[in-house]
């Protein structure tokens, strides 16, 4: 009986102290805010492109677990960001694998960062049909409502679909995301990455200033 009692206890004692997902992937969060924000632009694609194999290796060793995917198609995203050209296609096309295999698992995982990532890489051409055609703006702006639907306060989804927003024109509504994503507190734990979002947040919203100042300038006369 003691023996059976020793054996129970240790196993909660193991449940207890087993990582959640979101801290197993923390390391490689907190690795993609070192790599985007404090390394110089030529010195990124190959630190993404290490972080998806890490992201991968741990995926494989949770085959259940939603979260490892997300970030590998992050990574790969990133990867194929700071790349461009030809390769940035064959990067996303990957990236967007890895997002919708996560779907399958969990679609809340990561506050639902799985379709903000599937809508920006639609929203920027990465996607089959390659382009900025109609399907892809269709599939972008179902992608970032579901993100916003799942996580309305997400500094992520509202940056972003501020940003998509922008791109099409839609200035005031561009605005007011992106004025609500800068006003979100930091994720604790994310500080680095939320510091460095609220910058492009902010570069975005000087854009759309600028451009609302031109439409308010009365033509002609003087």
């Amino acid at each position: 009986m003691r023996a059976f009692a020793l054996v129970t206890l240790l196993l909660f004692v193991g449940l207890a102290c087993a990582a959640t997902p979101e801290e197993l992937v923390r390391p490689i969060a907190d690795r993609w805010a070192e790599i985007r924000y404090g390394l110089p632009e030529k010195e990124q694609a190959a630190q993404f492109e290490a972080l998806a194999l890490q992201a991968r290796e741990l995926a494989e060793r949770n085959p259940y677990m939603a979260e490892p995917l997300v970030w590998e198609g992050i990574a790969l995203a990133s990867e194929a960001d700071a790349k461009g050209g030809l390769e940035a296609y064959l990067l996303a096309r990957k990236a967007q694998q890895s997002l919708e295999e996560s779907l399958k698992l969990d679609e809340t995982a990561l506050h639902g960062y799985a379709y903000t990532g599937l809508a920006i890489l639609n929203a920027r051409g990465l996607v089959w049909p390659f382009g900025f055609g109609g399907k892809n703006r269709i599939r972008a702006m179902k992608y970032f409502r579901r993100s916003l639907a799942i996580d309305p306060e997400g500094i992520d989804p509202n940056f972003f679909y501020g940003e998509y927003l922008y791109s099409l024109y839609r200035l005031n509504e561009a605005r007011g995301y992106l004025e609500r994503a800068l006003k979100l507190p930091s994720r604790p734990g994310r500080e680095l990455a939320d510091g460095g979002r609220r910058e492009e947040i902010k570069a975005v919203l000087a854009k759309i200033e600028k451009d609302l100042k031109v439409i308010a300038r009365p033509s002609g006369g003087r």
